[in-house]
């Protein structure tokens, strides 16, 4: 399954563009003589997690002594709205140009995405840049999904960022990375936070389900027949938790993930004076998080963010066989899961009753954070650049 599609006159352009850019790249020297340094996530089209939060770092920190890029989708304009300082656009001449010159590379989700389309064709023309995946959230969940043109970027990557020695034997025995390309040095988007900051009251509940890859072809008819539009519409409109929102006063953002964002509209009914729905472009993941008192979810990795800040999680696992059987999960979801688990809407039900009328601000198992992540103490994106620019030997 491919993320984005190249439209038909880039397909066709690009080989001379990549190529113009190569050869420019090894007859220009670089004037400043600064390390370059790349950085990209989210597809271009957001500037959010990890890698966002990596890059503004390195602004801070090494602006006089290395030149920072970071790498956007040109259909997008939050570039210019945030003043992202020296942005380029993923695709350009100057993208390709830079990604040949490189010294340094920090992606969130692949080298192809994230740093320069259509890089598994030509990845052999780079052998000079340090390249480091720094991933977009934990990896506990979902299984990855290796396809066919990933293996190069992979074999390709230098370095892959681990939050914690669980994430490491993860991308270790079920990744197949080699030990040595590991590196726990934890994930830069948890220094944005302080950890265990619970909200005094629960009022505000993000809800937030991951994409599902089997839907991603379905149509209209289809979906609406799925077990994740069935469940998710009869959460929505339980006549047990509207009342609760209304009588404890509290307010549930819903936000699609991005890639489940065309079938926004199956949900349109559904919206009241206590449930909303926010769409992607209008998401701030890392405001939402800050900004939500509780998460209710399936498996999505922003669970790990608010385990962090020991908020409240209700997991809502109505299919947890087809997860199982039709991708794979690394955890087992009947033991090591950080929050309250239902299976049914009662059950979700009957934990906000709890949350909220017992005044559970805190996550009761908050004490398993550390089993996941590594460090608390606001330095991550400072260990990891130091390991990768060869400041430490370990």
């Amino acid at each position: 399954m491919k993320l984005k599609a190249e439209e038909r006159g880039k397909r066709i352009l690009s080989p001379f563009k990549i190529a113009l850019a190569f050869a420019a790249a090894k007859l220009l020297k670089n004037r400043s003589g600064k390390p370059i340094v790349l950085v990209g996530g989210n597809l271009g089209e957001k500037y959010e997690d990890n890698a966002s939060v990596l890059h503004q770092y390195l602004n801070k920190q090494y602006a006089d002594t290395m030149e920072v890029y970071w790498l956007y989708d040109p259909k997008t304009n939050y570039a210019e709205e945030q003043g992202i300082r020296n942005a380029v656009a993923l695709g350009s001449f100057r993208n390709y140009f830079l990604f040949f010159q490189a010294d340094y590379s920090f992606h969130g989700h692949s080298i192809r995405y994230d740093l320069a389309p259509s890089a598994h064709k030509f990845l052999f023309l780079n052998t000079k840049t340090v390249m480091t995946h720094v991933s977009h959230g934990i990896e506990g969940f979902k299984k990855i999904l290796i396809q066919k043109e990933d293996v190069p970027l992979l074999k390709r990557t230098d370095f892959f960022n681990c939050a914690s020695q669980f994430e490491m034997r993860i991308k270790r025995d079920e990744w197949k990375i080699p030990q040595e390309k590991l590196i726990v040095t934890g994930f830069p988007r948890f220094d944005r936070y302080t950890a265990n900051q619970p909200a005094p009251h629960v009022k505000k509940v993000l809800a937030m389900m991951t994409w599902r890859e089997w839907l991603m072809e379905s149509d209209s008819r289809e979906f609406e027949k799925s077990d994740y539009f069935v469940h998710t519409s009869e959460l929505l409109k339980h006549a047990g938790i509207q009342e609760l929102l209304e009588s404890q006063n509290m307010q549930v953002t819903v936000a699609l993930h991005p890639f489940m964002q065309r079938f926004e509209s199956h949900f349109n009914e559904i919206t009241s004076e206590r449930v909303h729905f926010i769409g992607f472009d209008q998401l701030s993941i890392s405001q939402a998080i800050e900004e939500n008192d509780m998460l209710l979810t399936d498996i999505t990795s922003v669970s790990w963010d608010f385990l962090y800040l020991n908020k409240p999680i209700i997991f809502y696992l109505f299919d947890q066989e087809d997860w199982e059987k039709k991708r794979g999960i690394y955890m087992d979801l009947n033991k090591d899961l950080y929050g309250y688990k239902a299976k049914t809407v009662e059950e979700v039900y009957e934990f906000l009753k709890e949350i909220a009328v017992e005044g559970v601000n805190f996550n009761k198992w908050y004490s398993m954070a550390p089993q996941f992540i590594d460090f608390f103490d606001h330095t991550n994106c400072k260990r990891l650049t130091e390991r990768v620019f060869g400041k430490q030997n370990q």
